[in-house]
């Protein structure tokens, strides 16, 4: 099922078809309380989501913000019955925090768009500390079934 810091497809042949047919279109970030776009994910990370560490340069001022909203933009090509995320943050190799999002039902064929708000930490360390230290694993589930993971290492600039 993937160690830690490793990206993972699924072996078995019915959640590697989802894999294969599910495409990230772009992700961003926001500051809540003003709407404003803080953060986009490259172009790129189109074809090298599932693929290998990707990195993030998010201008440090994310670190500010009393809330983020995440937008993610998908298609799929599958169904897919409970479709949910477990994300895991970790610095310096050691887990800080876990998330849990459920989408729920993805119709076949099918450009979804999902937003989440994030509230951030009380305290919170440097950028200079979490640039290139922190690295996000996401987990992508249907139902109980792990069908891949994704990570991301974070540049704070």
């Amino acid at each position: 099922m993937g160690e830690q810091g490793e990206v993972y497809i699924s072996r078995d042949p019915q959640d590697a078809k989802i894999i294969e047919g599910f495409t990230l279109n772009y992700m961003n970030m926001r500051d809540a309380s003003t709407g404003k776009i803080v953060w986009e994910s490259p172009s790129e990370w189109k074809e090298k989501f599932f693929q290998q560490e990707l990195e993030a340069h998010v201008p440090k001022e994310i670190l500010a913000c009393k809330e983020v909203s995440r937008e993610v933009n998908f298609t799929s090509v599958e169904k897919m019955d409970e479709f949910k995320l477990l994300q895991k943050v970790y610095f310096q190799g050691h887990c800080l925090e876990e998330w849990f999002f459920k989408f729920g039902f993805v119709i076949p064929n099918s450009s979804n768009q999902w937003q989440s708000t994030i509230e951030a930490a009380a305290e919170m360390l440097p950028a200079e500390a979490l640039s290139g230290n922190v690295t996000i694993e996401t987990n992508f589930f249907d139902g109980q079934r792990l069908l891949a993971k994704s990570l991301v290492r974070v540049f704070y600039e």
